[in-house]
């Protein structure tokens, strides 16, 4: 028995490789369809290999544990940050204390005092346009370039610099060694963002999977009908079906393959550099490649049997069973509720460290809720278009044709149901951050950046800073401390002329002398009461620089959150008559004026920061960057939800071309009794067009709940993202329209006398 079931899988592997024409057509849409969605599920796979590796590298080149005495094999080391235009650039200082100190990992040797080891991607930047400046940064000549081991990633802009004058009061660390760290906290929102993104691209590429696998159905029934013809029987024609799928997905598993080959060289391009993987570390994991490589073929068998359970082929044609059935409700809930169950614990915030058991539960839950749009939508669509009815004959046709037989405009609305709620649920999240990101700037009209001095002593950082070329001018801001009882910590005061109190919070406005109450979003600063006199206390915590009395009726301004910490009062120096030189305060900014005519003029005051303090803070007012990241990360958000949806929309176009073709007889007896094209155009846009109006004003409710779950997460607004949402839903109708028109030309042809004869 089993000899003869294999010799009829073989015969339907044949029959589909010397189908003629239209069967290599057919075997050709089902290995490209399914090599597409195997491709972006081996990167998937792909993806957990990927991030270890980068977490490994990262976690290798950490500082080691501190080390009390220097000693042959120690070392210090600095962790720095910087910027070049728009690329952060992160880097150590080093300098060996000993002939036997460790060199860092991708490194050949420890670098001596004035080298400088580069990765690529900074060698880049150093050989491309105005890499001089940033070649001038650490007065250092490049001594050779940091191996793979020694980056997150190929993009990575790293480097090594050696220093002779390094010192732990610099803040640079004593070690022994490299290695030992554990991985960096992420933002929960980036988590919550690359976890959810997974789970979304994960369901639609599994729709598009089945989808492919069903192209070209109705060839494939008349071939069956043939074989019945023949003499075989029902049973083995089901078996000659499964190696005519089986076929199909084996050869999309080999097209997957070199879809996920070119796919790993060019992934990097779309993330940002701190996320790209070399080639090498997309590697499938062998239990998810596995996984692909036996379930997508049985995937493909056990979809291709169930399209037949309702499919009679007999020896002279195939006979659909029109029965309706009732589709029940029940078990539709159980998936969107289990995720619910799932996603609701986290409603209260997810924690500062999001582990995998949280990342397991958030995909999870996600993707069990955008299951549910899978499953309600044929229980949805039926019971929607059972009590529809009346209407112009195109309304009726396409209303009967849908009452009739549902499943195949539903299946093919599933992949854009689903495409669509994730989309939602992303854009929610990313608009989110970049209000977030994006609301709070100071403004950059007077002075365009600021200089913290982070602790360390800030004598002749203000001449330095002034006599840097492109600075125009240098203000100081320093703080001081309010306290009327010895033993209390009382309140904190900004002090400064009024641009630069500007540039901390917006206010109404400002003059010499005027002060104003500070409130900072989230954080509860102490304050003191109207009229109350206060000492004023500086870098001497002893005696007092002036007393200030609290005015009645001070203004409340907001603090810009990116930009300050908290303070309970911003005033001016003669509010609280002080010298306008700050003499006696913690002056720790210093906040610069730069010639717009000299673009160049910040990477020079960052050259000058390198030399001043390396470790020292410094921001752009009015700086979007990290808008701009999350903005960028949306727009690529909605190019990929584009491009599935062009993809589903094709897949959508050939279930409407097989509808067609296996309606041509009843299209030609409707033409021939004089129905006109017209009407038979419009039944073909309502059949098309209610499935996905129900399918999109499911995905709109599944789709934003997921996102209000997402943001009550991430402790963020609840806010809907609505131009997403309505740039969705005109994707969808263009698509829609589309998929209609290219499916006329065929209607037309179908609409001829000649279709009326049978063989």
């Amino acid at each position: 028995m089993s000899a003869a079931w294999l010799r009829e899988l073989v015969l339907g592997v044949r029959l589909s490789v010397s189908g003629g024409r239209s069967g290599w057509l057919r075997l050709a849409l089902i290995a490209a369809g399914v090599g597409l969605g195997v491709g972006m599920l081996l990167v998937l796979a792909a993806a957990p290999t990927a991030v270890a590796s980068r977490e490994q590298r990262r976690a290798d080149r950490a500082l080691g544990a501190s080390v009390e005495q220097a000693g042959p094999g120690t070392l210090l080391a600095l962790t720095t940050e910087t910027r070049f235009r728009d690329e952060p650039v992160r880097g150590r200082i080093v300098r060996p204390e000993g002939d036997r100190a460790p060199a860092p990992p991708g490194v050949a040797r420890m670098p001596a005092a004035g080298e400088l080891y580069v990765s690529p991607a900074l060698a880049a930047l150093i050989a491309g346009p105005g890499g001089e400046l940033l070649a001038e940064r650490w007065s250092a000549h490049v001594a050779g370039t940091i191996a793979p081991q020694g980056l997150s990633g190929p993009d990575e802009v790293y480097f090594y610099v050696g220093a002779g004058t390094l010192t732990t009061d610099d803040g640079a660390a004593r070690i022994a060694s490299f290695g030992g760290g554990g991985p960096p906290t992420t933002d929960p929102t980036i988590v919550v963002l690359a976890v959810i993104g997974a789970a979304i691209l994960l369901l639609p590429v599994l729709v598009f999977v089945t989808t492919a696998v069903r192209f070209g159905s109705e060839s494939r029934e008349r071939q069956l009908a043939a074989i019945r013809l023949v003499g075989a029987d029902s049973r083995m024609t089901r078996r000659i079906a499964t190696g005519d799928a089986l076929i199909g997905a084996v050869l999309g598993l080999a097209v997957g393959g070199l879809v996920f080959l070119g796919l790993r060289r060019g992934v990097g391009a779309l993330l940002p550099a701190d996320f790209s993987p070399y080639p090498s570390d997309l590697r499938p994991v062998p239990p998810l490649l596995a996984a692909i490589l036996v379930l997508v073929p049985a995937g493909a068998v056990l979809v291709t049997l169930s399209a037949l359970r309702r499919v009679v082929i007999e020896p002279l044609g195939v006979v659909r069973q029109s029965g309706v059935r009732r589709r029940r409700l029940w078990w539709r809930l159980i998936p969107p509720g289990a995720g619910l169950a799932l996603l609701y614990p986290l409603l209260g915030g997810l924690p500062g460290d999001v582990g995998p058991g949280t990342r397991v539960q958030l995909a999870a839950g996600a993707i069990l809720l955008l299951t549910g749009v899978v499953v309600l939508l044929p229980w949805l669509v039926q019971a929607v278009v059972r009590h529809l009815g009346g209407g112009s004959v195109a309304w009726q046709l396409g209303i009967r044709r849908l009452q009739l037989d549902s499943d195949t405009a539903v299946r093919f609305v599933s992949g854009i149901a689903v495409s669509v709620a994730g989309i939602i649920a992303i854009q929610g999240l990313l608009s989110t951050s970049i209000a977030a990101t994006s609301g709070t700037q100071p403004p950059a009209d007077r002075l365009q950046a600021v200089v913290y001095t982070n602790g360390a002593d800030g004598t002749g950082w203000k001449a330095a800073l002034a006599g840097t070329p492109g600075v125009e001018a240098v203000r100081t801001s320093g703080y001081g401390y309010l306290r009327t009882d010895p033993d209390q910590a009382g309140a904190t005061v900004r002090v400064g002329d009024c641009d630069v109190l500007r540039q901390y919070a917006p206010l109404p406005s400002c003059a010499d002398g005027d002060s104003f109450q500070a409130v900072h979003p989230g954080w509860e600063s102490p304050t003191l009461p109207a009229g109350a006199t206060t000492p004023v206390f500086g870098t001497d915590d002893v005696a007092p620089l002036s007393h200030w009395q609290v005015p009645a009726g001070l203004p409340v301004v907001t603090l810009y959150t990116s930009e300050a910490a908290p303070m309970s009062y911003l005033a001016t120096p003669a509010a609280l008559k002080l010298r306008p030189d700050l003499r006696g305060m913690f002056t720790d900014a210093y906040l610069l004026g730069l010639d717009p005519a000299r673009p160049d003029a910040i990477e020079r005051v960052r050259n000058t920061m390198t030399r001043l303090a390396p470790a020292a803070p410094l921001q752009l007012f009015g700086d979007d960057r990290i808008g701009n990241q999350f903005a960028g990360g949306r727009q690529v958000a909605q190019g990929c939800a584009v491009l599935f949806l062009l993809f589903i929309g094709a897949s959508m176009l050939v279930g409407v071309t097989e509808q067609l073709r296996e309606r041509r007889r009843l299209l030609a007896v409707l033409a021939a009794f004089g129905t006109q094209r017209r009407t038979l155009s419009a039944s073909l846009l309502y059949q098309v067009a209610i499935p996905a109006s129900i399918g999109l004003l499911l995905a709109v409710l599944i789709g934003s709940s997921l996102s209000a779950v997402l943001l009550a997460a991430t402790k963020a607004p609840v806010e809907l993202d609505w131009p997403a949402i309505a740039a969705m839903t005109a994707t969808v109708a263009a698509m829609v329209v589309a998929v209609t028109a290219a499916g006329l030309p065929l209607l037309f042809r179908l609409l001829k006398v000649q279709e009326l004869r049978s063989e």
